[in-house]
């Protein structure tokens, strides 16, 4: 889902900024600390999703809201509850309280990926069935099917395949995450992306893909289990 988030202090959206680039299916494209500005880059630019605050200077998040005239998903966040049942009249997604932790964003986050994906049943194409990575000065089709689990490892990424064959490429990891449907990957560790429907077993420090062990990082710890 392609986000931004609004909000006229700065620290409040670099914690969403921070939050947002641990959840996989979050893409956050923007962040504003004015209403107005973002309001014109809601009117450019493909939005599903706005974290949005409820207090700020010129226009409140509540009335920001009534002025689009196309459906945007939004989750407020707010240092005050009195406005959380106003904010369910505006169908709101979901209403965050100051401060809130990373599971809380997170649960929050996949209230709106539920939504979205009802929302775009009928109308998203197929997820694709393959893609191409480049390998040396090659281009080589791999089936999504056949991942197991892809790892950075130093100038490298290594694609681990179910095949047994092993892929190299100079395609970052994070780069690699973005040619991936999030609907069947998950990045687990700075290092690492599985394959969900590969997944055996995991706690809280490594994922199980038969017998390969990939680690968690303490960051994607709580992404993961909310997945599952």
């Amino acid at each position: 889902m392609i986000a931004i988030a609004i909000d006229d202090e700065p620290i409040a959206l670099d914690i969403v900024r921070s939050h947002a680039a641990k959840v996989p299916f979050i893409d956050l494209r923007a962040t504003f600390t004015n209403a107005f500005d973002a309001l014109t880059y809601i009117q450019e630019n493909k939005t599903d999703l706005i974290f949005l605050d409820i207090k700020m200077p010129d226009i409140s998040g509540m009335d920001f809201l009534s002025t689009l005239n196309h459906p945007v998903m939004v989750i407020f966040t707010t240092a005050y509850s009195e406005h959380a049942v106003k904010s369910f009249e505006l169908d709101a997604v979901d209403y965050l309280l100051k401060p809130f932790s990373l599971s809380r964003f997170l649960k929050a986050c996949n209230k709106a990926w539920e939504l979205y994906s009802l929302r775009n049943r009928n109308t998203q194409p197929d997820e694709p069935a393959t893609i191409f990575i480049k390998d040396g000065y090659e281009q080589v089709k791999v089936k999504l099917a056949d991942i197991l689990f892809i790892e950075a490892a130093g100038n490298y990424t290594k694609v681990h395949r179910q095949s047994g064959e092993m892929l190299s490429t100079r395609i970052t990891i994070t780069d690699m995450l973005q040619m991936l449907p999030p609907a069947q990957f998950v990045r687990t560790h700075r290092a690492f992306i599985v394959a969900r429907d590969k997944v055996d077993r995991f706690d809280r420090s490594q994922v199980n893909i038969g017998s390969h062990i990939v680690p968690i990082g303490a960051t994607y710890a709580n992404c993961l289990q909310a997945l599952y």
